[in-house]
């Protein structure tokens, strides 16, 4: 600890912020258990007897919003989530340096953006009346499509906005674990006479397996994490139906309707199915391979 020294008072700051932001205001998650009173304040609030849990599985707009978050969410797993891991290895075939510098470039920016910016971008390249799509639509003899207010097209946008937004970010963590792959693997397979897509089949995509594994795995533990602010800057009264999940349905619930307390439940309620699926994925996982978060 005397030779880290430097690097443990770096780490302090970190620590304490996520003490301060993360860990602290735990303490405000009884109010699940209570009728809260502004006036009373959380301890002096009364119990309400598990009220606000029982009233979860009777409240439609719940159930609905339970229905969508898992649809959303489990097609971004199955669609979004294998994007980066492909768009890495294709990363990784390209020999013109000053092309694959420009290709990083471009795919990183849109991670650095808010949904309050993409957002508007979106609803202008959609529009109705003005977007690109539509104009191309028209164009070929089609007519104009308001996709951000279609129950069909609405989830496809959320989709390919999202796997847009976070490819090339996300690229980098198995563009760095495919760099640590020992380059004498490569020269083994070329001696066999092993093309690029063998390569890529049968060295590249094993040696990060094991990655992948520990991110599937933890995007597992955030199944009921649809994109909040994704959905937030994009949907509207007439999407709700197939649009609203339960991190839009706490925003409505507890700031908008004042229902602090019933909030909260949905809340905790979100947050203890997470860390089921993420121990139970973790547990099937370490059973049937030697990868696994520990």
């Amino acid at each position: 600890m005397k030779k880290m020294k430097l690097l443990y008072i770096m780490l302090l700051f970190p620590a304490i912020m996520l003490f301060i932001f993360n860990y602290l205001p735990m303490y405000g998650v009884i109010i699940a258990f209570k009728h809260f009173s502004p006036g009373l304040g959380i301890w002096d609030s009364p119990f309400n007897n598990f009220e606000h849990f029982k009233r979860l599985f009777t409240d439609f707009m719940f159930i609905r919003a339970l229905k969508n978050t898992l649809l959303i969410s489990i097609l971004k797993i199955v669609i979004a989530f294998p994007a980066p891991i492909i768009f890495a290895i294709l990363l990784n075939e390209i020999r013109n340096q000053k092309f694959l510098k420009v290709t990083q470039s471009i795919s990183y920016l849109p991670h650095f953006m808010s949904w309050v910016i993409l957002s508007a971008m979106v609803i202008e390249v959609f529009s109705p009346q003005r977007g690109v799509v539509n104009f191309l639509i028209t164009a070929f003899g089609g007519d104009p499509v308001n996709f951000l207010a279609s129950k069909i097209f609405f989830i496809p946008v959320l989709i390919l906005t999202d796997i847009w937004k976070e490819i090339g970010y996300g690229a980098i963590i198995y563009l760095a674990t495919i760099a640590s792959i020992d380059p004498a693997l490569y020269e083994a397979a070329d001696m066999d006479g092993a093309g690029r897509f063998k390569k890529m089949i049968h060295i590249t995509l094993p040696s990060i397996m094991p990655m992948v594994i520990i991110l599937f795995i933890l995007r597992l533990g955030g199944i009921l994490n649809a994109g909040f602010d994704q959905i937030l800057n994009l949907y509207n009264p007439l999407v709700y139906e197939v649009a609203d999940i339960i991190d839009t349905y706490v925003y409505r619930s507890g700031l908008e309707q004042f229902q602090f307390d019933y909030a909260t439940a949905v809340g905790l309620f979100k947050n203890v199915i997470g860390i089921i699926f993420i121990l139970g994925a973790n547990a099937i996982i370490r059973r049937r391979s030697e990868h696994g978060i520990w």
